[in-house]
């Protein structure tokens, strides 16, 4: 974990030292808008409790930056994040004895991705309508509100990996599937040593630019 925690500052460092880098170079980064839904599961170390995936929603402001020519660069922002799960804990002895039943899992978040990525654009002019790309890096969510738990308590913040995969369309909308496993918990058992959950992200989004890279 501590590996892995350090690749992840490697991931955001260099992040940054590129914006710096392509900022001196060009001073080229593009704002714009972004909103997306999801569907979120919860990971636990062990299967005490049964998780039913529950949809969610994110809405914020993205920021990318490209290399001119060469298609490597990154993006960074800044979204409200609304995600959650069902945790079945009536189904189960241990559970239910105590008087605890199922339990609807929401948390409020402010999300901070800061992703490097890809874009294909030596398409001979066809990138002018559709250029695909890629992308992957850290996601730094900091909790700011979460639904009511009396067997749960929760972090101040998590960390996960993005990635994902998809498309900007005429160099204004940029579409993409995206994929978050989380890399610390989100959630952990007050009645138990050591029982928590990670975070499992599918999200689609859509964002719109205001300026051409």
């Amino acid at each position: 974990m501590k590996l892995l925690q350090h690749a992840i500052r490697a991931i955001a460092l260099t992040a940054v030292i590129m914006a710096i880098g392509t900022t001196t170079a060009s001073g080229q980064m593009r704002w714009g808008a972004t909103a997306g839904i999801s569907m979120t599961d919860m990971h636990f170390k062990q299967q005490l409790v049964t998780v039913k995936k529950t949809p969610g929603f994110a809405a914020g402001i993205i920021g990318e930056m490209i290399f001119p020519g060469v298609g490597f660069g990154l993006d960074i922002g800044a979204q409200y994040q609304m995600l959650g799960a069902k945790a079945n804990l009536g189904e189960k002895l241990m559970w239910n004895s105590q008087g605890y039943g199922d339990q609807r899992f929401y948390m409020h978040t402010l999300s901070i991705p800061v992703h490097l990525r890809f874009k294909y654009t030596r398409l001979n002019g066809f990138e002018e309508y559709l250029a695909p790309l890629i992308y992957v890096g850290p996601s730094f969510d900091f909790l700011l509100g979460h639904s009511k738990c009396e067997a749960f308590s929760f972090p101040f913040g998590s960390i996960g990996i993005d990635m994902g995969i998809g498309a900007e369309i005429f160099r204004k909308w940029q579409v993409t599937a995206s994929f978050n496993l989380g890399m610390t918990y989100v959630t952990k058992a007050d009645i138990l040593t050591d029982y928590s959950a990670q975070n499992r992200v599918w999200k689609l989004s859509v964002a719109y630019f205001f300026g051409r890279d």
